[in-house]
């Protein structure tokens, strides 16, 4: 583990759901659309909206893989024919993965004050119920009581625990905001995606009808994290004639070679359309995205910028600068992320526990090699530990 002569904060901390976290608060009368068990050649899989999920190959996470896992292999230092080799011997599922006082004892050997809490399978959801709205909201309704229940929304000060929002239905996610208020939230998550509209059509993030929404969150000063997941955006897959579902930790080198980029959309949508220059308290905080995606965006703001200055409110790269947090993968180029937007701007997070995150979540330090001091603490602390306070 990393000696750091202070806590840091890490924005990319991870739960693994109990298996009725989208069940225990949820009408059972709706399980059928939402999500079900079901055993299937002797092995217990996720139904949801009566399909199997594929999304995590082991929905049970017991046994689980040991964090840090698969870091040489994202690291590009290992080459497997097979993903799941990489991952070793499983284990049993640790206390602390599920039990949120567990979880304090171990961020007090990590050297953590605090972090950012997010779902491992709920940031894929979302896609496989967005043919049926309100089974969508029913789920995810159960889902954010559980996440209070089990972990709280703002625990002691130290776990701060990402509510989900979806803008399908835009009532529902101002009465969930203001539920999520009531307890003292500091963060919510939302996929970096178009919203299905409930029509078969789909709204950009930056569609008026949304308005409602930014307005309340930019009012409360919540920040507004954008977690990888599942998008929506395997269609891309089914045009060059792969897989149309999303299942993590599949291999596909095709695939990994795609241009699409759902966080790049999102934050250009926030922009392009005005949401971050309307409401300037609104922040976001870009979550296990990498940052790969950083450099051609702001090449394509650049240009645009010159080309269509009128369409825009304000300088599009002022406004990313200002409003918008990265928290890059430990393997990216992080000077040409600094360069960019500016150490002020960036996030540690570890992925802890996940297989393809750090196995000791301060760790991520040893990649800052070509950072100052003062650099270091804003990426390790201080920027995080900001937006966990209210930007008012």
């Amino acid at each position: 583990m990393a000696a750091l002569n202070y806590q840091a904060f890490d924005a990319d901390n991870h739960y693994y759901e109990a298996e009725d976290a989208f069940i225990r608060h949820v009408d059972p009368k709706m399980h059928k659309r939402c999500m079900q068990w079901a055993e299937i050649n002797g092995r217990k899989r996720l139904l949801v909206g009566g399909k199997v999920n594929r999304f995590i190959p082991n929905p049970t996470f017991d046994p689980v893989a040991r964090p840090g896992c698969l870091d040489d292999y994202f690291r590009g230092k290992v080459a497997r024919d097979d993903i799941v080799s990489a991952f070793g011997e499983l284990v049993p599922i640790p206390d602390e993965y599920r039990d949120r006082d567990a979880r304090l004892e171990v961020m007090d050997r990590q050297n953590l004050e605090s972090c950012f809490m997010f779902p491992t399978l709920g940031v894929g959801m979302e896609s496989s119920l967005e043919h049926d709205t309100e089974a969508m909201l029913a789920a995810f309704d159960g889902f954010n009581k559980w996440v209070d229940e089990d972990w709280g929304l703002n625990y002691k000060d130290r776990i701060f625990t990402a509510g989900y929002i979806t803008l399908a239905d835009v009532d529902w996610a101002l009465d969930q905001l203001d539920w999520m208020i009531e307890r003292d939230v500091r963060v919510v998550n939302m996929r970096p995606a178009s919203v299905p509209d409930g029509n078969g059509g789909r709204r950009s993030l930056g569609d008026p009808a949304h308005d409602p929404f930014w307005k309340k969150i930019n009012q409360y000063g919540i920040t507004l994290a954008m977690h990888s997941g599942d998008s929506g955006y395997e269609f891309m897959s089914d045009f060059w004639g792969m897989t149309d579902s999303f299942e993590s930790f599949r291999q596909n080198a095709f695939k990994s070679l795609l241009t699409y980029s759902p966080i790049s959309d999102a934050l250009a949508s926030l922009i392009a359309e005005g949401v971050l220059s309307e409401h300037t308290n609104i922040r976001v905080a870009t979550i296990e995205t990498g940052s790969e995606w950083v450099q051609p965006l702001v090449k394509k703001f650049e240009k645009t910028y010159k080309q269509q200055k009128h369409m825009f409110p304000e300088d599009p790269m002022d406004v990313f600068r200002r409003q918008v947090w990265v928290s890059p993968y430990y393997e990216d180029d992080l000077v040409d992320l600094k360069d960019e937007i500016g150490a002020d701007h960036m996030l540690f997070g570890s992925d802890w526990p996940h297989a393809e995150g750090l196995p000791e979540p301060t760790d991520f330090i040893h990649d800052l090699h070509e950072f100052n001091s003062d650099e270091i603490e804003k990426i390790m602390r201080t920027n995080g530990i900001a937006l966990t306070q209210r930007a008012v």
